[in-house]
């Protein structure tokens, strides 16, 4: 099981960014968000199974970090009890956690369905102060470390069951679904680390009270500054001032406040120091027009688009016959065929320069890959180095530290070997060629993205199939020391591409996967795929949001002025290679929403490309001898 943090609070409260799901309201204290739940209500439970994914079982080793406020003022009323989060089926208890006076409990259905209960007590938490919490619960014991200070340890009587089934069942949070026990206080973060012991991600920590492992956003926005009663940590419902006029300078005093310019038609927020961009009538995405359909001498798994000095925009296609690949040059009229390419069932190209040589890498299902250099004389690609490869899916071209490297993504040796090294390679500036610089074993691998964050180099790949099952840990690997080294592992199936992209300072990846699939049984093509974001503080990438794809080969990313977007590559969906691929719109809390729905045949890549100030999408198929180019309208 996956052991990245599993953000409860965003599955209830970001799914629309207009308003909040009924039964809470986001309150402030101490200059710090969290919700207040006001009635209980069916949009704070989820299936279990929308975070446990392809889980039957409750993990037996797992922690609980919360982030509450719970007031010293609260009546004294007995049995008053609050529940934070519970796992129920059929009305019945699996787990839960609840806080009541002085005591912290957690309950689990036990030995022969008897509920076991375990009890904290000395925990100081009713003094309407903000406290983090880590419940971890391990194979013989329990531990409850508050504000990063000494654990409070129990030896259970029997230890957490490693067969607490949870099929069916739903999280509640909040509440068990009644007004009953119904939490007081406030939240602001409810994570569950399935597998491992959280205390370490978060401790120590400068900041203890508010030690954050997986926040959600919607806390995240600079709080509007209190008076002198929010000093003294008073709860408050947050407001929005909104001011309307011309230009007007943003202070301190006005943090928080919204303003909205008329002859701009924008909306701005005020951060204590400038006025950041809300809302403002720029070029946007109106719709997307069909421009060019480019017959192909056969299907295409792949396109590559690249720039030549002195030549333009160009397009080499991975052609799946033998009769070769073709090169196609951007003119008025769109792609033109311009050169072809002897290649056999090529899959993918990738193209990389170094100082001012322009070269190609060509993957192919042979056990060969050919790079291929740019000549200015002849003014056409010439074969300039073989390397040997295992049915190559993909290769990435990057630099590190002035030095050029290539990944290769092999597939499988064979028909039945998919757990093979795929290979880095250096550029030796000596023997002026590529040679083997590190080995990295993956399985069935499809697709590599090399991306930096900050002085970090990262390495990311998508592996898709042991011989077994789809279901396989992708690698997120990080350089350190001249080499790559794993960084974190994320649970995908037949994962066939990795996109990161950046919105402001929020680094994500997404990535595409194909179908379930595991043994004999069944395939199922009807899949989530998931955008990740990286949380700094926990240095690992989190769940951010599952999109419903069909059997995905690609993702692109592209903005159109302020604006972002991914369209994905729908290939398939266990009937029909004839289905809509579509275009997601970047809505800030909601994430990614579906804006256009593009017809397409077992499409297989995307990419985005701008032509004398028109923007343009192009995409192949890998089930029909086409190529489209579709125009983005803006207005």
């Amino acid at each position: 099981m996956s052991s990245l943090p599993l953000d409860l609070l965003s599955f209830v409260l970001e799914r629309d960014p207009s308003k909040l799901v009924p039964g809470v309201h986001m309150k402030q204290a101490g200059g710090v968000r969290g919700i207040h739940f006001s009635s209980p209500d069916t949009a704070l439970s989820f299936p279990s199974s929308q975070i446990l994914v392809n889980c039957d079982l409750f993990p037996k080793e797992f922690s609980i970090v919360l982030t509450l406020k719970v007031s010293d003022s609260a009546p004294k009323v007995k049995e008053q009890h609050s529940q934070k989060t519970r796992v129920k089926s059929d009305g019945r208890l699996i787990l839960g956690l609840k806080f009541s006076g002085k005591r912290l409990h957690f309950l689990y259905k036990g030995h022969r369905g008897v509920v076991e209960h375990w009890v904290f007590r000395g925990t100081q938490l009713a003094d309407s102060q903000w406290h983090t919490l880590v419940l971890a619960i391990g194979s013989h014991h329990v531990k409850l470390t508050v504000d990063c200070s000494s654990p409070v340890e129990i030896i259970p009587s029997r230890p957490f069951p490693s067969d607490l089934n949870i099929q069916g069942s739903r999280f509640h949070i909040g509440s068990r679904g009644l007004w009953k026990g119904l939490f007081s206080g406030l939240l602001r973060q409810l994570v569950l680390v399935p597998g491992s012991d959280a205390t370490h991600q978060i401790c120590p920590s400068s900041d203890p009270q508010l030690a954050a492992l997986s926040v959600p956003p919607l806390f995240l926005d600079l709080p509007a500054t209190g008076g002198e009663d929010d000093r003294h940590g008073n709860t408050y419902e947050t407001e929005a001032r909104v001011s309307v006029g011309l230009e007007k300078s943003c202070s301190e005093q006005l943090q928080g406040q919204l303003w909205f310019n008329p002859l701009k038609k924008g909306l701005y927020l005020c951060d204590g120091t400038v006025w950041i961009t809300v809302l403002e009538d720029r070029k946007r995405l109106d719709y997307v027009l069909e421009h060019q359909v480019l017959t192909t001498s056969s299907e295409t798994h792949d396109i590559e688009l690249f720039q030549v000095p002195g030549m333009g925009l160009m397009a080499a296609m991975a052609h799946r016959s033998a009769s070769g690949s073709a090169v196609y040059l951007w003119t008025k009229t769109g792609f033109q065929l311009y050169q072809n390419i002897s290649t056999n069932g090529a899959l993918a190209w990738r193209h990389f320069s170094m100082g001012n040589k322009v070269r190609f890498n060509k993957d192919s299902q042979a056990d060969f890959s050919v790079i291929y250099k740019w000549s200015k004389r002849r003014k056409r690609f010439v074969q300039f180095q073989t390397l040997q490869t295992h049915c190559a899916r993909d290769w990435e071209a990057f630099n590190i530290d002035g030095h050029t490297y290539l990944a290769v993504a092999n597939h499988r040796q064979g028909d039945k070997n998919h757990t093979i090294d795929s290979v880095i390679y250096r550029w030796n500036r000596l023997s002026k060629s590529f040679e083997v610089h590190q080995m990295l074993q993956t399985s069935g691998a499809y697709d590599w993205e090399f991306f930096t964050v900050g002085p970090y180099y990262f390495l990311v790949v998508a592996n898709a199939f042991d011989g077994v099952t789809t279901s396989l840990d992708s690698v997120i690997y990080v350089w350190v020391n001249g080499n790559f080294q794993v960084f974190q592992k994320i649970k995908t199936f037949c994962a066939t591409d990795w996109e990161m992209f950046q919105i402001d300072s929020r680094v994500f990846l997404v990535v595409a996967n194909g179908h379930r699939l595991h043994g004999n049984g069944p395939s199922q093509y009807t899949i989530n795929s998931t955008i990740y974001e990286l949380d700094m503080s926990a240095q690992l990438f989190v769940r951010f949001q599952d999109i419903v794809t069909y059997s995905a080969v690609d993702w692109e990313f592209f903005s159109l002025g302020q604006e972002y977007f991914l369209v994905v590559a729908n290939s398939f969906n266990g009937e029909s290679y004839s289905l809509n691929s579509i275009l997601y719109r970047w809505q800030g809390y909601e994430g990614f929403v579906p804006v256009h729905w593009l017809p397409t045949i077992g499409c297989s890549d995307w990419e985005f490309f701008s032509a004398k100030g028109e923007s343009y999408l192009i995409y192949s198929s890998a089930k029909a001898p086409l190529s489209k180019v579709f125009m983005l309208k803006t207005y």
